[in-house]
């Protein structure tokens, strides 16, 4: 009782409740929710905290940068929707919200375009290595199909593509990663694909700041050959995962192309199936299925991808 009439005080407020229309679908920092509000930033911000402090809004801190959206947390999320169905859609201060929110995810697109144009040859240079991606995802959903899917783990996701892959199958779904520019693209496909029940944060993979046994899939795309000690997300990912849940791993088979390490950063040239069956292993989980995709004899592909299926 006190949870949800605290939550009704918080809410209870003209300018509150707009945070609330346009932060329910959202993750926006508070130089956009000043800009949508036409409101100061200290005003906006005094509005930001009591809801947090209520348990209507999540704050996540991201070096200097602050993202809020509406919590996914209970009652917090069950009294946030019951709101939002009662927000009129007809009112013009929301509307003139509503224009300015789009004018944010137009900036958002664009900002996702230019980065895919800078960096597009060099991943189109990559891709033509290997089998399609539509080949290998279509893998993954296979190796997951008879699963119910409530919460989906991406370690290492980059631009989000896997939240995009298994959206339409999971509750929810989080992604992390460390490099800003690629979470910044990744938030501007969740926009565009309107996965409004998929997030990314920027974590380190090694640690992340999620209970133990806590998720029922976990993916790892083309991930591994870009670190150190590569054995410690699988040791992560063991923590994090509930019993009977899965894990995908996707990499490349061992090869000797050297200019992957010069020119796209790789650390290891591939794994072998035992390598990581054991990796697995050791932490607790149990390979269950081995797949090996290779393009069709017709193409100039030169690498094998491996899809390493473990369930705890």
């Amino acid at each position: 009782m006190d949870k949800l009439l605290g939550g009704l005080r918080a809410v209870a407020e003209h300018t509150r409740l707009r945070l609330l229309a346009i932060l329910f679908r959202n993750e926006l920092t508070v130089s956009e929710i000043t800009y949508i509000l036409d409101q100061s930033q200290p005003r906006v911000s005094r509005h930001l905290k009591l809801m947090c402090d209520a348990g209507i809004l999540d704050r996540i801190q991201e070096g200097a940068w602050v993202f809020y959206r509406v919590t996914d947390r209970e009652p917090g999320r069950q009294l946030s929707q019951a709101l939002i169905r009662l927000l009129d859609s007809d009112d013009s201060v929301l509307q003139r919200d509503e224009i300015r929110l789009q004018n944010v995810r137009q900036e958002h697109r664009q900002q996702a375009e230019s980065y895919f144009q800078e960096n597009a040859r060099q991943w189109d240079r990559l891709r033509s290595l290997y089998v399609s991606e539509q080949k290998v995802e279509q893998a993954m959903l296979d190796a997951v199909a008879e699963m119910k899917i409530e919460d989906l783990l991406d370690l290492g996701t980059g631009t989000g593509r896997m939240l995009e892959v298994f959206g339409s199958v999971i509750t929810r779904g989080m992604g992390i990663d460390i490099n800003r520019e690629m979470l910044a693209i990744a938030r501007a496909k969740l926009e565009e694909n309107q996965l409004t029940h998929c997030q990314v944060r920027q974590g380190d993979i090694h640690n992340v700041s999620l209970p133990s046994e806590s998720v029922d899939l976990i993916t790892v795309h083309h991930v591994l050959h870009y670190l150190n000690d590569p054995v410690m997300v699988v040791n992560e990912a063991s923590r994090l995962l509930k019993p009977g849940g899965r894990i995908l791993i996707v990499d490349f088979a061992p090869h000797n192309m050297e200019v992957l390490r010069e020119e796209q950063a790789h650390r290891r040239l591939g794994f072998a199936d035992e390598e990581v069956t054991q990796w697995c292993q050791n932490t607790g989980l149990e390979v269950i299925k081995v797949e090996h995709l290779e393009a069709s004899s017709k193409s100039n592909a030169l690498l094998t991808v491996t899809l390493w299926v473990a369930t705890k």
